[in-house]
């Protein structure tokens, strides 16, 4: 009877263990940023974004993902065929008029780029705060990531994918391209929240621009000084840059948008993919 009670106590215990693990790397392959959405001054320093009508010069089309499902991204292809891909990820408002508006203006400034903007929301968009911070924090990281690798099969095995988020986005585009490990080109993620363990950094193979706010209570320079760090011990390299703004200072629909900053940030992001993707 001993024995018998041992050997529950054991197999109760391995369940545990394997329970906690598991928890543990969907924690670590998710958004951290979402723990930010039950701090209230955190969804208040997310103001309604200006409405938009952006009548695009891109395509929604619908991708197969490896989870069995289906996912629509709004796509901007150059007239020649090319193997360079731009990842556009957006904030957490979702996949709106904004978003597919920076898709198209960096499909112009590329030139040769298939530029794809992923939707990580499932269709999802809003405009009010509290549901966004409702959506954001509901977001299963085994979904995005079958998005992502459903975006990477459309660009194929010999796509060079570079990546760009902003918020959300930001974060998310770090680990797309950890995802595109060695597809990936380049990624610029705007105060976005960085993965914080050596493990999920280890697939990285690209360089990274970070774009930062000095008056962002969240994503500040507590928070990216580990990631530096962390990115150093890993051998990767990073190069920060911090503006005199807010949280969302780039973009142009939101009451925290500041203009110099935005501008000489966005050129620091051209300028970097366009190194990334040879144009």
């Amino acid at each position: 009877m001993k024995n018998l009670s041992l050997f529950c106590f054991a197999i109760l215990a391995l369940l545990a263990f394997s329970r906690c693990t598991n928890d543990t790397v969907a924690e670590q392959s998710g958004d951290a940023m979402a723990k930010f959405t039950s701090d209230a001054n955190f969804t208040k320093a997310h103001e309604a974004p200006q409405a938009i009508d952006h009548k695009g010069k891109g395509e929604t089309i619908e991708l197969r993902t490896p989870d069995g499902g289906m996912t629509k991204v709004y796509v901007r292809k150059p007239e020649a065929w090319t193997n360079k891909f731009l990842f556009v990820i957006h904030e957490w408002w979702g996949l709106n008029d904004h978003i597919r508006q920076e898709a198209d203006h960096l499909a112009d400034s590329l030139g040769n780029v298939t530029v794809v903007a992923l939707d990580l929301y499932d269709g999802q968009v809003t405009a009010n705060p509290d549901e966004a911070g409702k959506i954001m924090g509901s977001v299963k990281p085994e979904r995005s990531e079958a998005i992502i690798k459903g975006a990477l099969a459309y660009a194929g095995k010999d796509g060079q994918v570079a990546t760009i988020g902003w918020c959300f986005g930001g974060g998310w585009s770090l680990r797309t391209s950890i995802l595109a490990a060695e597809r990936g080109a380049g990624c610029v993620m705007y105060y976005g929240m960085p993965v914080e363990k050596a493990e999920e950094l280890a697939a990285l193979q690209v360089d990274v621009l970070g774009i930062f706010a000095e008056k962002d209570q969240w994503i500040n320079r507590d928070v990216i000084g580990k990631f530096e760090t962390l990115a150093k011990a890993t051998g990767k390299k990073v190069e920060n840059h911090w503006f005199d703004a807010d949280h969302a200072f780039a973009n142009p629909t939101s009451p925290r948008y500041n203009d110099a900053a935005a501008q000489e940030a966005n050129a620091l992001a051209l300028a970097f993919l366009r190194k990334k993707l040879g144009n």
